[in-house]
């Protein structure tokens, strides 16, 4: 099936946090009790909820809060793109392609990202406005739905094996998983140029 489009997971993939502070990960380990860490995650990012929010929603107290809130601008003021991800989306859209990005992100990330994109993209799946997150299939069909194609006309790509690679394959997707500086390898990339390659589009 010919791919028309194009959808890229968000950090480790189109962009990175250069001073990471982990704000999210801490407020989860205040609170008491403990919950399982993999259940508070996904609450954290299947509502939009700032990080004030996030600590009422984990039952944890206020005290040190500042010094979180803090962190996470840190932590936004230091998100930067990869440095082929321009060059990338705009051969993808100069070929005609729709793009998009499906992430598992809390609400705060979104828009700083989206800034420093060169244009925007046709479709965001933010998995705190779709209520699921990856590999849920259920963001996979919004964002197919949202950019009109069919799952088979929709090309994943993330640095997330289980989420970003088998989730988009169990889904219907066609898939590759991005692998920084590690050696290719079967359904596997070792940059975003790759992708490129992958669809047959010049490398300017």
């Amino acid at each position: 099936m010919t791919i028309k489009a194009v959808v890229f997971d968000a950090f480790g993939t189109l962009c990175e946090i250069g001073d990471p502070r982990r704000p999210y990960a801490r407020l989860v380990r205040l609170a008491q009790p403990q919950p399982d860490r993999l259940e508070a995650r996904a609450q954290l990012m299947s509502v939009p909820l700032s990080l004030r929010d996030a600590a009422t929603a984990l039952n944890v107290g206020l005290d040190g809060i500042d010094a979180l809130e803090h962190d996470l601008q840190a932590e936004l003021a230091s998100i930067r793109l990869y440095p082929e991800v321009p060059r990338v989306l705009r051969a993808l859209r100069a070929q005609g392609y729709a793009l998009a990005v499906a992430s598992n992100l809390a609400l705060p990330y979104a828009a700083p990202l989206q800034a420093l994109l060169p244009f925007p993209l046709d479709a965001h799946a933010w998995s705190f406005e779709v209520g699921h997150v990856k590999p849920d299939p259920r963001l996979f069909d919004f964002v197919c739905r949202t950019l009109d194609v069919r799952p088979d006309e929709a090309l994943m790509i993330g640095d997330t094996y289980a989420d970003d690679y088998l989730g988009a394959t169990r889904s219907g997707l066609a898939a590759l998983h991005l692998d920084r500086g590690a050696p290719p390898r079967a359904g596997s990339i070792g940059s975003l140029d790759a992708v490129l390659e992958h669809l047959a589009i010049p490398l300017d």
